[in-house]
């Protein structure tokens, strides 16, 4: 039986473009769900690809029967616009956490491997070249971007705590800049 995936984010920059890849070169089955499907027409027609429009704050009922029914969650939901942090830096913070805390749950409940876009951002202003898993970072908790690397720290922290007392399978992708084609303009 193929490989089961849910992409939660699948219109994003990252996960449009790994819906695709996956289609591309894999046998997988792959559902999604987002506010939006405009990132997503080239894998919409696809057999192996099923989406829903909706928003993981609102749909935890479908979030829930699908994380039970695929074999890996990837929770892609995030703001990761600059410009966002400082005109909704709540929102930014609820997505980036908040919207995760449900879905972390789930795969728990499921015994699901979790696969998390975190972001280089919770190093802070590193005073160390690279930065080893041990380093700590030099973060300054209060600013513009706050709401966007303290999210992001406080939902690998959530998930770290559920592998150390639940055994959760969890794998933190720490993603550093990245650029390419569905980017946002903006971003």
């Amino acid at each position: 039986m193929p490989l089961r995936v849910l992409i939660l984010g699948a219109n994003g920059f990252i996960g449009s473009s790994l819906t695709h890849a996956i289609l591309e070169q894999k046998d997988w089955e792959v559902y999604g769900m987002d506010i939006g499907s405009h990132k997503l027409e080239d894998s919409l027609g696809n057999p192996r690809f099923k989406f829903v429009e909706g928003d993981i704050t609102i749909n935890r009922e479908w979030i829930e029967y699908h994380v039970r029914k695929c074999d890996t969650v990837l929770p892609l939901v995030a703001i990761a616009t600059p410009a966002t942090y400082v005109k909704q830096p709540l929102r930014v913070f609820e997505l980036d956490f908040e919207a995760n805390l449900p879905i972390v749950r789930s795969a728990v409940k499921y015994g699901k491997h979790l696969v998390f876009p975190s972001t280089s951002e919770v190093y802070g202003d590193p005073e160390v070249h690279p930065q080893p898993e041990s380093y700590w970072g030099r973060v300054n908790p209060i600013g513009i971007r706050s709401c966007y690397d303290e999210g992001k720290r406080c939902a690998e922290t959530l998930f770290f705590d559920y592998w150390r007392q639940h055994r959760l399978r969890i794998k933190v992708a720490r993603i550093f800049n990245t650029y390419g084609p569905r980017m946002h303009p903006n971003d």
